[in-house]
């Protein structure tokens, strides 16, 4: 039987303010997964795509990543549209985590593969419910990764 590897959760956050709510309302709830926090979507994007821009550095590896749209450098919407293009980070799954509540935005967020999407200020039960039911998801099923 193969060992099953812990979700680690990747929070891009800008807001230190909102990135501590939200690390504290996890912990709060009982998930004591390693939280990988990044302040800009270029840093976040170096972390999971690697040097080489291609995410293969994390092959296999179950992450979830709590994104949120508007960062200083760019969009969380450029950051899922790089990782939907790479073939090791297209099934990662992912938190839109935003004040956004267009409803095309929240459209053209589930159209490129975000898993959930929630409004801040949030309500957190529902949040953390979403991180619990995508983390067991991960733990259950395994996601091929590209040969």
């Amino acid at each position: 039987m193969t060992e099953v590897k812990p979700v680690t959760i990747v929070m891009v956050e800008d807001d230190e303010g909102h990135a501590r709510l939200i690390e504290k309302n996890i912990r709060r709830a009982g998930v004591t997964n390693e939280i990988v926090p990044f302040l800009n979507g270029s840093s976040a994007l170096t972390y999971l795509l690697g040097e080489d821009g291609t995410g293969a550095r994390h092959g296999g590896r179950p992450l979830l990543l709590l994104l949120d749209l508007n960062l200083p450098d760019m969009t969380g919407i450029n950051i899922l549209e790089r990782l939907r293009a790479s073939d090791h980070m297209r099934r990662m799954m992912v938190i839109v985590l935003t004040t956004t509540d267009d409803p095309s935005e929240i459209h053209r967020c589930y159209d490129l593969g975000a898993n959930v999407y929630v409004t801040k200020p949030m309500q957190y039960e529902a949040f953390v419910n979403a991180i619990r039911q995508l983390g067991l998801f991960l733990s259950v099923v395994t996601v091929p990764e590209v040969a």
